[in-house]
């Protein structure tokens, strides 16, 4: 008798240890909700007004693939003024304003347009903006005449060079809040379980290219921030599809790989440090990395928690990049050489980071920072806009 109450006595402080730290959850989920309603009730209202927009709206006479492929070109890459109709030359970190970025801004809009239209949903429980996001998601991704082929064959080209590279499958990082997006929906009773099914195989054929192609594999392997966008887009995408053997492959090499080959003692990314835009791509990193605990952290698996021999964890991460972001004027390495002056934004990393470590200061400071950037640049490099679709 007495084992068995002190059984209960034992349930009893674990579910309400359990129940105050979901309090605790729940009130930066709340403040979230707070500071971003207003906005995403405005930007839903803007996504119900408007129609899809695809790859196959425009095509570029550069581009080797069909009206279906993705296209895009090498953002550093510029005619050589010694040879104007020969190959490509290199200019790290000038991008250059003559390149075909259609499909690029496209991508974005649909991910603007179903980020909201998501985030309203989980606000509201309306089933119109699901209804709605379920026609710009069969447009992209079930309509033969719309579709875009589930592969990145044709992203970054590069003129008289490569009719692509997989340093290309970057672009797709936009398609994270799509899928995300339905992840939330798809329970909804509007949501059209026929499409849904088409639009997960879809997502799951483009897993497959990512993890067996070349392009993929080079991409897997980059030591950099690309690495770490491969690895997020795989996550996100196998937690929609449910393939739980991906999922487990992406916890191993943020584990193994991304963090132990990425990140410094002291909390910085040496590969970022180095380019010519050590700011903006110290926060993009960061950001995809913090990205990645919130999707595959789990009650076995919680990656926020997990800790080299040496110490060096996400938190450390965030803690060497704070203080850059509370006061810019303390970087203390060279400024950017393009887009200084548009940096820092609402930085995921901040309210992911806030709510994991239960940080007020964290969250005070992304309250504060721009939550709708206008520069094409920073929304391209910013692909986790709605943060309430991932709480």
């Amino acid at each position: 008798m007495k084992l068995k109450i002190n059984y209960l006595l034992l349930l009893f402080v674990v579910f309400a240890f359990q129940a105050k730290a979901d309090q605790k959850n729940d009130k930066y989920t709340a403040e979230v909700t707070k500071v971003l309603r207003k906005q995403i009730l405005a930007e839903a209202n803007w996504a119900l007004t408007q129609a899809p927009i695809t790859v196959t709206a425009q095509s570029s006479p550069r581009s080797a693939g069909t009206k279906h492929d993705f296209f895009s070109e090498g953002d550093y890459w510029w005619p050589d003024p010694s040879n104007p109709k020969g190959p490509y030359i290199q200019k790290d970190g000038l991008t250059n304003p003559d390149n075909f970025v259609a499909h690029r801004l496209a991508m974005i809009r649909f991910s603007k347009i179903i980020g909201a239209l998501a985030s309203a949903y989980k606000i509201t429980g309306d089933e119109k903006y699901v209804k709605h996001a379920f026609v710009h998601l069969k447009a992209w991704f079930v309509n033969s005449e719309t579709l875009m082929n589930p592969n990145l064959l044709f992203a970054q080209a590069i003129q008289g060079r490569f009719t692509g590279r997989g340093i290309g499958i970057i672009d797709t990082i936009q398609l994270m809040e799509v899928a995300q997006g339905v992840f939330v929906m798809q329970h909804s009773k509007a949501a059209n379980k026929a499409a849904l099914a088409e639009i997960k195989k879809w997502f799951a054929s483009y897993l497959t290219w990512l993890t067996t192609h070349q392009y993929g594999k080079d991409e897997m392997n980059a030591e950099n921030n690309h690495g770490t966008c491969w690895t997020m887009q795989v996550a996100s995408f196998a937690k929609l599809t449910g393939n739980k053997d991906l999922l487990n492959f992406c916890r191993e090499r943020f584990k193994t790989v991304l963090l132990p080959n990425q990140m410094a003692a002291d909390g910085s990314f040496p590969r970022e440090l180095k380019r010519t835009k050590p700011y903006g791509y110290s926060l993009f990193n960061l950001d995809a990395m913090t990205t990645l605990c919130q999707i595959l952290a789990d009650k076995e698996n919680n990656l926020w928690a997990f800790k080299l021999t040496d110490g060096r964890t996400m938190k450390k991460g965030i803690e060497y990049m704070y203080p850059f972001v509370a006061d810019k004027s303390t970087w203390p390495l060279p400024k950017d050489v393009m887009y200084w002056d548009y940096w820092p934004v609402a930085q995921p990393f901040l309210v992911f980071g806030a709510k994991q470590f239960q940080n007020d200061t964290w969250l005070a400071t992304w309250k504060k920072l721009d939550h709708q950037p206008k520069v094409e640049e920073v929304i391209r490099n910013l692909p986790i806009r709605n943060p309430l679709i991932w709480l």
